[in-house]
């Protein structure tokens, strides 16, 4: 693992390496267009931040904080959203153009030739990622380069299947988070890679103040990351997505649920409609 993170040249050509061996051994998309009532496009953001211990840089991953102002406020998410399909499509285009991060993906000409409705739904989704990742944290669209995807998550709560692609952010040092985030938070891959650092989040879903759902009391694996402003939780399907990536990439998967010690969490109706 340290050869990779030591080098971010050698750490992002072993991730295009390894995440297109895993598309090819996965089916990531179906043979059918996607539905975009529930289809939604992400992208697993990663880059470089100052060491919090050394006087160097060091490969992280780059999430957003949802806000109050949002359903499923306080978690941290990708940034990514909803298919705009007509919007989308055309975006689509233009980001895989030849200059461009997909079209200078190593892999995109194969894909185009051999797996057509495969190569159009990713580009798809890459478009979807970056437009909502400009709007929600000014990432520029041009500034990222495109690693490759990882299989889509289906929501538990919502009706949405997330659809997930890597980029590693080149150059751009600061973001400006929208009302729909609340912070940036960075989480080092070494972080990440430290069993230590998973915990079993014990949920309990109230949904007026008499009444608990059946969902009460459900636990679900989790990273614990204290931060500089305080502990953070990352769960659900941005979590497995991440734990997914990790195993890809780094053959890391984290201790087993029943060994982790507990942290307990509360979620109300806001959680679910995203107002009080």
């Amino acid at each position: 693992m340290d050869q990779f993170l030591a080098n971010d040249s050698t750490l992002i050509q072993h991730i295009i390496h390894q995440l297109n061996v895993q598309a090819g051994q996965n089916k990531i998309f179906s043979d059918q267009p996607p539905d975009p009532e529930t289809a939604a496009g992400v992208i697993l953001l990663l880059g470089n931040r100052e060491n919090r211990h050394q006087n160097d840089r060091e490969p992280c991953l780059i999430l957003n904080k949802r806000s109050l102002k949002v359903r499923q406020p306080g978690d941290l998410c990708f940034p990514g959203g909803s298919v705009t399909p007509r919007l989308d499509a055309q975006l689509a285009k233009l980001f895989s153009l030849p200059l461009t991060s997909l079209g200078r993906w190593k892999y995109w000409s194969r894909w185009k030739q051999t797996h057509p409705q495969t190569a159009r739904s990713l580009s798809l989704f890459w478009a979807t990622g970056l437009r909502e990742s400009f709007e929600e944290m000014r990432l520029n669209p041009f500034g990222v380069k495109f690693l490759g995807p990882l299989p889509p998550q289906s929501l538990v709560m919502f009706q949405r299947v997330i659809y997930p692609m890597a980029a590693w952010v080149r150059r751009q040092k600061r973001f400006f988070p929208n009302w729909e985030v609340d912070k940036i938070v960075y989480i080092p891959l070494t972080d990440l890679l430290d069993a230590a650092n998973y915990r079993r989040y014990r949920l309990c879903l109230k949904t007026d103040k008499n009444q608990q759902s059946s969902n009460s009391g459900r636990d679900y694996p989790c990273f614990y990351f204290q931060s500089e402003s305080g502990a953070e939780i990352l769960w659900g399907a941005t979590y497995r997505i991440t734990t997914l990536f990790m195993e890809y990439i780094f053959g890391f998967e984290p201790p087993t649920l029943e060994t982790l010690p507990v942290v307990e969490g509360r979620l109300d109706q806001a959680y679910l409609t995203g107002y009080k």
